[in-house]
């Protein structure tokens, strides 16, 4: 395997963060908040083809956050959200798996809105659970399966060896 140019590597990850904290931003109204929907978030299984693509969602996200309502709090704890799910994700056997820790990790958020009186915890933490898994099972996860089929688009986002050996479906 060829070593990546650099500059290449840096365009790249500057890019998927940019198109994150867009996606995030352009919906703004039902990107934050108890009733959330953040379409953006099925460009965390990029982090399972490719590791350093953690950084780009880390940086999208919180470059998003900063738009937030909620402040700080949001930069803070969706932030943590984002890099405990996009860490798992890069290090998951199989895509299917990789979609379940954004979702489960919702309670990070849920307990942020439940600490700004935004509602209990365990609604709070459902309810963002349920934007999560709408944004992963229904559109990222079957996308990303296809997409996975595609050489054309596994050599456009750099995927690398280790992550062609595990189980994309």
């Amino acid at each position: 395997m060829t070593k990546e140019n650099p500059v290449v590597r840096l365009a790249r990850l500057a890019a998927v963060a940019a198109v994150y904290f867009v996606m995030t931003v352009a919906i703004a109204p039902v990107a934050f908040g108890p009733l959330q929907l953040r379409i953006s978030e099925i460009l965390v299984f990029l982090c399972f083809f490719r590791k350093d693509y953690c950084i780009s969602l880390i940086v999208g996200c919180a470059l998003a956050n900063l738009f937030s309502p909620f402040g700080w709090y949001d930069l803070l704890f969706g932030t943590l959200h984002t890099a405990v799910s996009v860490l798992c994700i890069a290090y998951s056997p199989r895509l299917w798996i990789a979609g379940i820790f954004p979702v489960v990790f919702s309670f990070i958020i849920g307990f942020e809105l439940a600490l700004l009186g935004e509602g209990p915890f365990w609604l709070m933490f459902l309810s963002v659970m349920a934007g999560e898994a709408l944004a992963v099972f229904a559109v990222g996860l079957p996308v990303f399966i296809l997409l996975s089929k595609n050489k054309g688009f596994l050599k456009t986002i750099g995927a690398q060896n280790e992550h062609g050996s595990r189980k994309r479906g």
